[in-house]
This record gives C-alpha cells, sequence and structure tokens, in this order.
C-alpha cells in the first residue's frame, strides 16, 4: 500500500504542529506506523492522501453513526450555511436540539449547548460542585473525561494510550478533591461513600465505559451509583459524550433504565461538528447564569452549522429499526471477529454494547481498566497494521473503542471479518 503522501504531509504537518497531529493519539505512536493523512470519506469509508480506501471503525471517534456524508446531514449543512455559519446570538436551531435531546432522554429537563465534551464534563462538575456546596468529585480509572485538569486522573483514552500517569500543568491542589475509584466496584463505592459521602459533589462516570477499550457496566453497578448518591446528597453525572445515541437513542441511561442528576453529550448530536452539551433536572440546570450564579460561556456555543447537522442526525436516528439494523450488523461483526481470533488460535476478549465494540489481547474478562491493562500492547499494534494495510481503519489504540455505523452493509462487515481472518494468521505465525 502506498503512502508517500500521507509520509510527506506527516514530516512536514511536524514542523508546525506538535506532534504533527492536533490530538494525541492520531500520530499512531503505540501502534507502532506513521498516521494517515485522510483526503475525504463516504459511507463507511475514507479515503487516505495516497487514494487508499478505507473501511471506517472511527468514524471520527464515534459520531459518525449514519456513516459519512450521509444525504440528510450534508442538506442541513448546506442549508444552514447559505443563512451564515455564526452570529453569537440564540438560533431556533438551538432550541429546536434541546428539545430534541430532552425528548429522548427523560432525565434531562433543560439542556446548555457547548463546544466539546471537554466543556461539558468540565461545566457539569462547576455545576454540580455549585449546586452542593461540596467539593469532592469522584471518577473511575479508565475513563477519560476530556483533558479538564479536574478529570484528567488515572483517565482512559490517549492519556492510557501514551501510558502517561497524570499531565505536568497541574496543580496537585486542583485534584486534590478528586477521587479516582476501580470501574465496576460497587463495594468500592460504598466504602468510600460511607466515609466521605456528605462531601461529595457528584460521582461522574461513563455508564458504558468506551475509554479503556469498550468496557459495559457489571449488574448493580450504575445502580449503585445511583442509590449512594441519593443517600449522600451528591449528583450523578452521566458521561455519555460517547455513548449517548450511540448504544440506544436515549442514551445508555435508557438502555438501563437509571436516571442521573446530570448528563454529559456530544459526538453523535453534532452529526459530525464540533458540539457538546450538559444537562438535567430543571432545579440544577437553574444554577447556570443567567439564571443562576454557576458561570459559564461560550461564544461559538450553540452553533448554528452544528446544531442543523445534530438535528440531521437524531432525526435519522428516531426512524423505526434503525437500533435493530445497528445491533444486528455489529453482532455480525463481533461474532465474526471472535470466530477468527478462535481459529487461529489468538488470546482475545470481546465486549459489546450495540454498535460499540472492544476487543482486547488478553485471555482475561475485560471489566475495568486492570484488565483492559493486562492486553498484549505489541500484538494489538502488530494487528493494527495488518489491518490497516488490508484496508481496515481502526483506532490506533488498545484503549479505544470500535464503532459501527449504518453505513456498514454486509459486504464491508463480511470484508472486515476476512482481513481479521488473514491478520490473526499472521500474528499466531509471527
Amino acid at each position: 500500500m502506498k503512502t508517500d503522501r500521507s509520509t510527506v504531509l506527516f514530516q512536514n504537518s511536524q514542523k508546525v504542529i506538535p506532534g504533527g497531529v492536533n490530538s494525541p493519539v492520531r500520530a499512531c505512536k503505540a501502534v507502532g506506523t506513521l498516521p494517515r493523512f485522510i483526503h475525504r470519506a463516504e459511507g463507511c469509508r475514507l479515503f487516505d492522501a495516497d487514494d487508499n480506501a478505507y473501511i471506517d471503525y472511527v468514524g471520527s471517534w464515534g459520531p459518525m453513526i449514519l456513516g459519512h456524508r450521509h444525504p440528510a446531514v450534508i442538506q442541513a449543512i448546506t442549508e444552514a450555511l447559505a443563512r451564515g455559519t455564526s452570529f453569537g446570538a440564540p438560533t431556533d436551531l438551538e432550541m429546536e436540539l434541546a428539545c430534541r435531546v430532552i425528548e429522548a432522554v427523560p432525565s434531562v429537563e433543560m439542556l446548555r449547548m457547548v463546544n466539546s465534551g471537554t466543556e461539558a464534563t468540565m461545566s457539569a462538575v462547576r455545576l454540580a460542585r455549585g449546586a452542593t456546596g461540596r467539593d469532592i468529585i469522584i471518577k473511575f480509572d479508565g475513563c477519560y473525561h476530556g483533558h479538564a485538569d479536574t478529570l484528567l486522573v488515572d483517565a482512559g483514552s490517549g492519556v492510557a494510550t501514551l501510558n502517561i500517569p497524570g499531565s505536568p500543568g497541574i496543580p496537585a491542589s486542583v485534584v486534590q478533591h478528586t477521587l479516582s475509584l476501580p470501574y465496576n466496584d460497587a463495594e468500592a463505592v460504598r466504602s468510600v461513600m460511607a466515609e466521605k459521602g456528605k462531601d461529595v459533589a457528584a460521582i461522574i462516570v461513563e455508564p458504558v465505559a468506551g475509554n479503556m477499550g469498550m468496557v459495559p457496566p457489571a449488574p448493580g453497578f450504575l445502580e449503585t451509583l445511583r442509590a449512594v448518591t441519593q443517600e449522600n446528597g451528591s449528583l450523578l453525572i452521566f458521561d455519555e459524550v460517547m455513548c449517548g445515541f450511540r448504544v440506544a437513542y436515549g442514551g445508555a441511561q435508557s438502555l438501563y433504565d437509571i436516571r442521573p442528576d446530570l448528563t454529559c453529550f456530544g459526538k453523535i448530536i453534532g452529526g459530525g461538528l464540533p458540539v457538546g452539551a450538559y444537562g438535567g433536572r430543571k432545579d440544577i440546570m437553574s444554577q447556570i447564569a443567567p439564571e443562576g450564579p454557576v458561570y459559564q460561556a461560550g461564544t461559538l456555543s450553540g452553533n448554528p452549522v452544528a446544531m442543523a447537522a445534530g438535528l440531521a442526525t437524531l432525526e435519522q436516528l428516531r426512524q423505526p429499526g434503525v437500533y435493530d439494523t445497528l445491533e444486528k450488523r455489529s453482532g455480525r461483526l463481533a461474532e465474526g471477529l471472535a470466530a477468527a481470533a478462535r481459529r487461529n488460535g489468538v488470546p482475545a476478549s470481546f465486549n459489546r454494547v450495540g454498535s460499540m465494540l472492544g476487543m482486547f489481547f488478553t485471555d482475561r474478562t475485560v471489566e475495568n481498566f486492570e484488565t483492559a491493562k493486562t492486553s498484549d500492547l505489541p500484538r494489538f499494534g502488530q494487528y493494527y497494521r495488518e489491518m490497516l494495510d488490508a484496508g481496515i481503519y481502526l483506532a490506533p489504540s488498545q484503549f479505544e473503542a470500535c464503532f459501527v455505523s449504518l453505513a456498514h452493509d454486509d459486504a464491508a462487515i463480511e470484508q472486515t471479518i476476512q482481513a481479521a481472518d488473514v491478520s490473526l494468521a499472521a500474528l499466531s505465525n509471527g
């Protein structure tokens, strides 16, 4: 596979952008290769600067659930662009998208738009502290809630990929009130809340963890979080930036029938454009300025082009049978990959919730960050390179999820399974 143009672009990019990329995992250091520079996309495929085609399971890290360049989304963006790109003033589109999210997610009574998942989680934590008058935040090892100082503790995603324990530039005083516990460990949560619960402002969690690979919640885990927060007057924040409208139309909270106090959104609700949002109970959200004293603002928040793309995406997702189709295709892919691993004698563990998948190169059942870290990272790197050369575009990290879109038809999934069979055979023989 020819990659001359991508190589030159990366060399030039490193001269003007730190590491040559605008988000660390994209550099592909963890998988021992150079990034492919993408030129265009269509449906479930990406095309790089050398015109190589790839079946895409990154999906811009989750939002492209309809596939790339879906006609309805392109039309909505085009119509919005004809009216202008940004106003710095209210528009009907932001109200319509807020109404659509509130309609789909019963726990959300009011919603504030922002520009990224990091902004959403950062703002939700500030709101939780302001509303409760408490300082302590509990998160979970391997859950990534963006790069805000308060939450960059024992995080997943790029922090895990690059094996960074935290980050320089964050004073100890900033994170002294952030506690990180093992994901899926209900007993640890009960123990800490028994001791510190009356000082805990909130527990924030990915209800379906997608930043340590893909790890589903254990039975009773989310229920425990809901119970102990209610018992102690703390808030429960669901970070559904990744899984919101991905695992179900109403998000993970509808799938598991848990109603959090606050929810963070991103990715899918922007249809592939930069977006974030946080929302929840009206009495809590009313604490946000200008209605209340907790300050948060954003020049581009509610950008009309992003709002149009998000509305068009949610309109497609609310059609009958959409999530049944995603479930069927994702299940076929997961079963095919697992069968290929067994055929080739490669130890691998699989997790899936809806159209989010995780494949780990370990013989352990992956249920938290510790078990995810038992994965054979050099073997994953080899697998990644083999699959890339076979035209399959995966996230360049063992600690990221895989996403299936409505554009992944049976032929694309079968091609992926066949490529995995060959790639895993190469691993087995190597």
